[in-house]
């Protein structure tokens, strides 16, 4: 529970799109991507690992160009690039095994925490699937804790940490979510109980400030920060220079 002080605090430190909007673009190679065959003429999009960091990766795990994504699941910048971006570094960058994509959940705001405990505790098979789910569902979900009254809001800021983040996915209906995609309720209770789980999620966070995380969603290319990167028409032929097309 140590990391989510810190985290709620962030608030007033790291936006959602905040310096990474610039809204330029630049001109996209048109060249047709060099295919690296997946083993067995499997699909690299359908090879999925938790990392050592806790994030979870789609891809070629020695793909040429590793990107990093940080990003907060309550973040409607985030969720723009999900709908926008998503689908074509899928289909076109991963699935071609020369970019790899991680994915790691930063704690934005407080409902972040625990949804993030339950996709996590989903382990790495759905995890990119629910997180595009979520996205696609944010305003409903995130509409339902902005309607809360005084009176609610002021109920869940008064309980410790770990409950409060327990309340946030129940206000949110984000219980009922996850049951709907066949998580078992005593899963979801326990998910959300594990103080572990919430540390690994606080370590992330101290990751993506290391790494000079300033708003969501951050990019990172073979290590290096996409700079006012935060839309896929800017990210896309920063992923095309590293590839070397």
């Amino acid at each position: 529970m140590r990391f989510l002080i810190g985290a709620f605090a962030l608030l007033s430190l790291v936006g959602c799109g905040s310096r990474h909007d610039s809204g330029g673009t630049s001109a996209t190679s048109s060249a047709p991507l060099p295919q690296i065959p997946a083993p067995n003429h499997g699909d690299w999009t359908q090879q999925v690992v938790e990392t050592p960091e806790g994030g979870f990766r789609m891809g070629n795990p020695d793909a040429p160009v590793k990107l990093l994504e940080y990003a907060s699941l309550g973040c409607p910048h985030c969720a723009e690039f999900e709908q926008t971006g998503a689908p074509q570094l899928i289909g076109k960058y991963v699935k071609s095994g020369q970019v790899s994509w991680e994915f790691r959940t930063y704690l934005l705001f407080p409902q972040d925490a625990g949804v993030s405990l339950l996709l996590h505790c989903e382990g790495p098979g759905p995890f990119f699937r629910l997180s595009q789910e979520l996205y696609a569902t944010q305003r409903d979900w995130d509409s339902k804790i902005i309607a809360a009254s005084p009176e609610q809001q002021q109920q869940i800021n008064a309980l410790p940490a770990q409950q409060k983040a327990a309340a946030l996915v129940k206000l949110a209906g984000l219980d009922d979510f996850f049951r709907q995609r066949g998580m078992p309720s005593s899963r979801i209770e326990a998910c959300l109980a594990d103080p572990k789980g919430l540390d690994k999620l606080g370590d992330i966070v101290q990751r993506g400030n290391k790494d000079g995380l300033t708003g969501t969603p951050t990019f990172l290319i073979n290590g290096k920060m996409a700079d006012q990167t935060s839309a896929w028409e800017q990210l896309e032929p920063q992923l095309r220079r590293a590839i070397g097309t």
